[in-house]
This record gives structure tokens, sequence and C-alpha cells, in this order.
């Protein structure tokens, strides 16, 4: 087939990229500009087209003939924006790929959107249905999106929305990086009580779910939270990291709440200036907020199993880490 990946040049675009062109896919990887990873796809054998989802020009070129769309592109984690930035990439270019793809006659569109539309998990494990919480404005831009997809699925477009976890993996520069560095050091300072839960997904698991959505027959309309088989306290993440990576970390713990201070203040200081804080709230939430889902829905309806463990998955990051120059 031929399939349209949005971001496609980002840490799990291209991981997706990569396996699709395995398949035998032809694949058109689209982001908004050039770098190695841009050449690097184009070796693989990828059309890459520069561009931007709100360029319904661009988008439309790229559509043309695509059996797949597997929208990834988003704007995530850009502190120099103003607000209303996100809104224009996660919503309204979400709009204009959903537009695009129904005039071209494609197939099957996959949204990617986050699990961070649930916030903080209160009574967890949740599932796709509850907890419903975005808190800031990437995730309530992320969640705005779901319903626009759902308003094309009503207009005939088969149409699956992918929240996935917290993502990591081999080729990835920035997500548990900060976790490894301090875990190398053999020491953790842990603000709070530890006891928090996280749930990650490996690359490769995340992948197997947005491969299994292609089918047209299976998950039209539907929306399925992606992540690994188990979620854990955030200090035993840190303790099977330090596993992975043969060192015995020791963890200290501190009180929470001058590091939420800290946050609020060093992002609001930042913000004038266009300087990205050493701390900032979405960071310090790693420490409070409650990550933990309940996956039936996607192992019933898509087949979808992890096939890769936390502690396999956090030994290969560590491989790549170590390999490439991060630690």
């Amino acid at each position: 087939m031929k399939i349209l990946v949005t971001g496609g040049t980002g840490f799990t675009g291209k991981a997706l990229v990569r396996r699709l062109l395995d398949m035998g896919h032809q694949v058109v990887a689209m982001d908004y500009k050039e770098g190695l990873k841009t050449e690097e796809l184009r070796t693989w054998g990828a059309e890459v087209v520069i561009g931007t989802v709100t360029d319904r020009e661009c988008v439309r070129r790229c559509m043309r003939g695509c059996d797949v769309v597997q929208h990834i592109a988003a704007a995530f984690r850009e502190m120099n924006v103003p607000e209303q930035h996100y809104w224009d990439v996660n919503v309204g270019g979400t709009r204009i790929c959903l537009e695009e793809a129904m005039a071209a006659g494609v197939g099957k569109f996959i949204y990617c959107s986050t699990c961070g539309v649930h916030g903080n998990v209160r009574n967890p494990p949740t599932n796709e249905d509850n907890n419903i919480a975005p808190a800031d404005y990437y995730q309530q831009t992320k969640y705005e999106a779901e319903p626009v997809t759902m308003e094309f699925v009503r207009k005939g477009l088969k149409a699956t929305i992918v929240r996935p976890s917290a993502i990591y993996g081999p080729g990835d520069p920035e997500r548990f990086l900060m976790i490894f560095k301090r875990v190398a050091r053999g020491y953790f300072p842990m603000f709070g009580s530890g006891k928090t839960l996280y749930h990650p997904v490996y690359i490769d698991n995340l992948i197997d779910m947005f491969i299994l959505a292609m089918d047209p027959a299976k998950g039209n309309g539907r929306t399925y939270l992606a992540a690994d088989a188990e979620y854990v306290s955030i200090e035993d993440l840190v303790r099977r990291t330090g596993k992975a990576m043969g060192i015995d970390v020791k963890i200290r713990h501190f009180p929470i709440w001058p590091v939420i201070v800290a946050g609020h203040v060093c992002e609001k200081l930042c913000k004038p200036f266009k300087i990205t804080p050493p701390i900032f709230p979405r960071r310090v939430d790693w420490y409070r907020q409650n990550r933990a889902f309940d996956i039936t829905r996607a192992r019933e309806e898509l087949g979808y199993e992890p096939r890769v463990g936390l502690d396999e998955g956090l030994r290969r990051t560590y491989e790549w880490y170590r390999d490439n120059g991060y630690l």
C-alpha cells in the first residue's frame, strides 16, 4: 500500500516509517523541516515531503494515491510558541488532514492522540472512556481533535484513534534520557513518595498497535490506549533502570511542594525571554500524576499484545544510549 506518515521524522514517526518500509509498503513521510533524519528516511526509500499539516495544498499533494494515513504530527513540548500554535497544528491541522483524506478516498485514517487526555488517573487503571481530564494546552488540543476525527467517521471515513502512553526505546534522544542520566550517577533524587504510577510503552509495541489499526475492518470509530502490559511506580521504574544498567541506584526522597512552586515560577520568568526553563510544571507532573491504563479493549478488538516487556525494553534503550554517546 501507499501510506502517508505525518510527523515522519519524529521518534515515533521515524520508527513507523522504518517498519512500514520493511513490510514492503510505499511510504510518504511528511515533516516540517529538513535535517539528518530526512536524509536517513530517503536513504531507506521513503519519499520525504517538507511541509506542515496546516498547509492544505501540501497535505493534498501528499494524500494523492494513499491507501492509509498515519497522522502522527503534533505540536509537542514547544516552549517558545503561543498557545494558539498548539491549536492550529493539533486541531486545525488534524481537520485539514481528515478533509483531504476523505477527498482523496483514503481507506483508513489513524489519528495519534495521547494518554495525556486522561490527566491524573484518580482510580487507576482507567480505560478509554473514563477519567478524561486534559491538564494543559497540549493535552487539551490533542483531545479536541478526537471528536473532529469522529465527525469524519460519521461522514464515512474509516478512522481509529490511538492514545499512546509514555513512549520510550532506542532512537529516542529525549524522553527517558534524563532518568538514565540520573541513574548513571548512582543517585536519584525522588520528590514525593515515589509511589506515583507510570505506564510506559516500548516503541516496538506502539508501532505494532499502529500497524494493527490500519486494518479497515477493525477499530473504525474506536479509541484505543496503547501501553505496555504493566504499569509501575516511578520508584520501581528507577530501580529497574538501574538494574538494566548494572547500577545499584540510591534513591533519596525530598518534599515535592518546593519543586511544584519552582516549576511555575521558572516557566513564568523564562517565557517573556523565550528561554526554555530548566524545570516546568509538566516535568514536575512526572512525580505526582498517576498514569495507569487498562489495555483490554486493544487486546480484544485489535489483537494487540505488547511483545517487549519493561526490563528488556530498558536494557535495549540503555544499550542504544550507551552506543550512541548519550551516556
